[in-house]
């Protein structure tokens, strides 16, 4: 049985680790903590979690959390991560982190778009990027994860095969991505109350978004080739579900039997992914599909020279809490869908 903490609990993705740990037969939850005003029952900060779960959320207390827990996740904001890191691997603790601190391996990137200096970079080679269907065996192997953010995941998974096989143009990949509010997090902010959100639909940081480096720097992995995407995210008045929308060209030396079909050519890669579900031909995904669910759901439209993917995620789970426990399940070999089917 392992021993599992979580701290930043109180955020979305912190919650919704709670309800999937609960219902796994191999965890204990043992430690609880976020920063709060004062020491409080989970349940009251979550009544949800009545009688179900009788622990007290405290501010990290990391000597605490090391002589208690086999397993630590992160589900804190950008740039604390790495602050907490170092300590939890010194005492030689499994970490799955959740937020981007660990994600990127170029710290000038991480500075330009997270606008602080990396704090710990020793620790950040030693980073396993955790999208199972992509680096599998290196999890398998892991000790420290950086769980993939929810716009990457649903960008890489409905690229991969493409991208991997060079059947596309790299310099044509446009990305149309939308997500409900939750991936904005629970901090307060105006931009984000009901008012300004409902009844509405926007464009955000257009093509500057901090998921853009980590899109490109897995596909460029798979690709063996630098690979830059056009990337704008919007925000819908929902609040869970990912949709993308992806244009891309055809690569002028793809031979058409290669591409001639596209849905089974996704299948046979996916074909043991027990996650990511292909639509036929002619099939699309939608956010209701997926939403309280570890699924990536993919439809592809062969348009000639262009081909059109549309991927659908759950933010909170396969975007981030579902994706941390398969994550866990593979580095205890354990099932991979263990407390998630």
């Amino acid at each position: 049985m392992i021993k599992a903490g979580i701290i930043g609990v109180t955020g979305y993705a912190g919650e919704v680790l709670i309800d999937i740990l609960l219902n796994h037969p191999e965890v204990r939850i043992v430690n609880l903590s976020a920063k709060v005003a004062k020491p409080q029952q989970i349940a009251e900060i979550f009544p949800k979690l009545q009688n179900r779960i009788a622990l007290i959320c405290t501010e990290p207390d990391l000597e605490e959390i090391n002589s208690q827990c086999d397993l630590v996740f992160l589900a804190l904001p950008h740039t604390v991560s790495m602050q907490i890191v170092p300590k939890l691997l010194k005492a030689k603790k499994k970490v799955i982190d959740l937020s981007a601190d660990y994600r990127l391996k170029n710290i000038k990137i991480y500075k330009k778009f997270y606008g602080v200096s990396h704090k710990d970079k020793a620790n950040l080679k030693n980073a396993v990027y955790g999208l199972p269907e992509i680096y599998r065996n290196k999890i398998k192997q892991a000790s420290f994860i950086a769980n993939p953010g929810c716009y990457p995941t649903a960008a890489i998974l409905a690229l991969a095969p493409l991208a991997a096989l060079n059947l596309i143009d790299l310099d044509s990949v446009i990305i149309d991505a939308k997500s409900g509010v939750t991936g904005a997090g629970r901090k307060p902010s105006e931009g984000l109350l009901f008012p300004e959100i409902n009844e509405d639909f926007k464009a955000y940081k257009v093509n500057i978004h901090q998921h853009s480096p980590e899109i490109n720097q897995v596909l460029s992995g798979l690709s063996r080739k630098a690979m830059e995407v056009t990337f704008v995210p919007h925000l819908l008045p929902l609040n869970q579900g990912i949709l993308e929308t992806i244009y891309v060209n055809k690569a002028k030396s793809a031979k058409p039997a290669k591409t001639k079909n596209l849905a089974e050519l996704y299948k046979k890669f996916y074909k043991k992914e027990p996650f990511v579900r292909i639509k036929g031909e002619g099939l699309f995904p939608r956010i209701k599909d997926v939403v309280g669910a570890n699924f990536c759901d993919i439809g592809i439209k062969d348009c000639g020279d262009k081909i059109i993917i549309i991927s659908a995620i759950d933010n909170l789970i396969k975007g981030a809490s579902g994706q941390a426990v398969q994550n866990m399940n593979i580095m205890y070999g354990f099932p991979e869908t263990l407390g998630l089917l």
